[in-house]
């Protein structure tokens, strides 16, 4: 099968290439450095599937066009779909299958690793080092072992954050509609969505984006929040209020912030923009506070990820052409 596939960078390639080659080399593969958009849809033209990734633009005049292509299926290469019009691609006749489950100890281990180095200031520590400062003074940190984290969302990758966190001894809190019995077990305690922003010290966001969660953290929950909790995101961006997280940082009320997604990184993220003016003010005025620490969605970024996102990937398209359904296509895989 011809597929289009948007979005790439060389390591997209490298792993794509050996998992379509471990299938057999059944597909043409046609790399695109460039975004899906109303731009670029014409490079799809002839391709049977598109291969498309978190920021791609995937609207109902986008598919359409795919469509008068010749565009069967839309393999994605991530778990979520909120930016693709499914009713749209449902008329259209064009399946959409995703990527489940890749790595969720990847996503885990990085807000660990903002967790960490927001308390410990290690992203301040390095610039002081690196510059011949080596005071102490402003990089106080506190034992994690004696915080109390609240965690929003408890599917896969909340769950292997509560693993991680409970070897730590945090006390931990979960909100989440369908609680997991085993993260009970091992002493999460389940609790309203309010109760869990009043007692949590440290507030770690792992829920997808739905018109339930758009802006679930915004300026009425934040005022819930203890003065000096850590904020950290990695599920997606727009969960989260940006202006009223400025605002939080500004009045002390967030201490400190995490995020390795943001509402209007389509286009940020996934560039080398060193040579450019910033044109996001308010992304701009983030990177200005010192207990921010960002990174360009970078939680899904290791060997192990990357390989399991290509080969679900093949396995996707290989599933479609070959018996006309995908592996794991949107309204018909089950969803654990």
């Amino acid at each position: 099968m011809d597929v289009a596939v948007f979005s790439t960078r060389n390591y997209d390639r490298e792993f794509l290439d050996r998992a379509n080659n471990a299938a057999g080399g059944l597909h043409e593969l046609r790399y695109f450095e460039a975004g899906l958009s109303e731009q670029t849809v014409s490079l799809a033209a002839g391709a049977g599937a598109v291969c498309a990734f978190v920021n791609d633009r995937l609207d109902r005049g986008v598919l359409t066009e795919l469509h008068a292509h010749g565009t069967r299926l839309l393999a994605l290469r991530s778990a979520g779909f909120n930016h693709v019009d499914l009713e749209a691609a449902e008329a259209l006749g064009i399946a959409v299958a995703r990527v489940p489950a890749y790595s969720p100890q990847a996503i885990a281990e990085h807000t660990v690793a903002l967790i960490l180095s927001l308390n410990r200031k290690l992203h301040r520590a390095y610039v002081r080092v690196r510059e011949g400062n080596f005071a102490l003074d402003g990089l106080l940190g506190f034992n994690l072992g004696t915080r109390t984290v609240g965690i929003v969302g408890t599917g896969r990758i909340g769950a292997v954050v509560a693993h991680i966190l409970r070897g730590f001894g945090c006390r931990l809190l979960a909100f989440d509609p369908a609680p997991d019995e085993e993260l009970r077990r091992l002493g999460v305690e389940y609790v309203e969505f309010s109760e869990l922003m009043k007692q949590s010290d440290i507030i770690s966001i792992h829920c997808p984006l739905t018109p339930q969660t758009h802006h679930l953290i915004n300026g009425v929950s934040l005022q819930m929040i203890r003065k000096g909790a850590m904020l950290i995101n990695t599920s997606r961006g727009a969960v989260v209020d940006t202006p009223a997280v400025i605002a939080g940082l500004k009045s002390g009320r967030i201490g400190a912030l995490g995020l390795d997604v943001y509402e209007e990184e389509g286009d940020l993220f996934f560039k080398d923009l060193s040579d450019t003016m910033l044109q996001d003010d308010v992304f701009a005025r983030l990177l200005t506070f010192p207990n921010v620490l960002i990174t360009g969605h970078q939680g899904f970024f290791t060997r192990e990820a990357l390989a399991a996102i290509a080969e679900i990937t093949i396995e996707n398209i290989c599933s479609f052409q070959k018996h006309g359904r995908a592996l794991y296509q949107i309204g018909t895989e089950l969803l654990a």
